[in-house]
């Protein structure tokens, strides 16, 4: 039986994470910041799976958080075999129109959080010689889209490097780019949804279990969608200064209202 540690576990793309890995068999340590959403979480899931789940109450934008999930990774006698960091949020606003307090808050969460995590877990996982590490990211890191944008962008170049840096160790490291998923992400941020069309719109099952194979694959980089796959590959070839302008209009259209 092995072991995943999930951030942000108790809804969107963490809790599918926790269906998924739960329905296979693997015991859970969830975080979040929500005791009580965290036990209901962990009732359910022993209860349906017969897995062992423990909870563990942290706020990754601040030290105190952070340390005590970075220790529970570092537990040699209750080893983590997969890690998935997928705490974050967005914040409503341009650049400049954002509190710098919010600014820096989130920096903590997508950047820091991350990086002091995943060197937490891949330390005491390369000594054992296997396991996997995904870093949720997004495609808004492949377009020039303010902070949010900026903070996705460095998980998906630090996964990157760190996976080339350990590659041979029997750690796997993978960025995992979503586009629009149905979660409470939008509705916590105060951004509106209603003008995003249909079919840019993910199930949060369905990415997780593309998410999955591809890290069995040995991927450093998931866009788990055919269709993003194809905006992505559009994006790679437009001219980083028109790309600027279509993003930012595409941003005032379909972003938070």
């Amino acid at each position: 039986m092995t072991t995943a540690l999930i951030t942000g576990s108790t809804v969107g793309i963490g809790a599918a994470f926790a269906r998924r890995l739960a329905a296979d068999g693997h015991d859970l340590v969830l975080v979040a910041r929500d005791t009580g959403r965290l036990r209901e979480q962990a009732t359910e899931l022993h209860d349906r799976h017969g897995i062992e789940v423990e909870v563990l109450t942290a706020d990754l934008s601040e030290d105190k958080g952070i340390e005590a999930v970075a220790d529970r990774l570092g537990d040699r006698k209750n080893p983590v075999d997969l890690l998935v960091n997928n705490a974050g949020f967005g914040n409503k606003g341009r650049y400049l129109d954002v509190a710098m307090a919010d600014e820096l808050r989130m920096l903590k969460v997508h950047c820091e959080a991350v990086l002091r995590l995943t060197s937490a877990a891949a330390e005491a996982m390369r000594e054992r010689r296997r396991g996997g590490i995904v870093n949720v990211a997004s495609v808004a890191a492949f377009v020039p889209r303010g902070t949010y944008g900026a903070s996705k962008a460095w998980v998906v170049q630090f996964t990157q490097g760190a996976a080339k840096d350990l590659a041979g160790s029997g750690v796997r490291l993978m960025a995992l780019c979503p586009g629009f998923v149905r979660t409470e992400f939008h509705q916590r941020a105060g951004m509106g949804t209603d003008n995003i069309p249909g079919w840019m719109w993910l199930d949060a099952d369905k990415l997780v279990a593309a998410a999955l194979a591809d890290l069995a694959r040995g991927k450093s980089l998931s866009i788990p969608d055919p269709r993003y796959k194809a905006l992505m590959g559009l994006v790679k070839v437009t001219p980083r200064g028109l790309l600027g302008g279509v993003t930012s209009r595409t941003g005032r259209k379909y972003g938070p209202q």
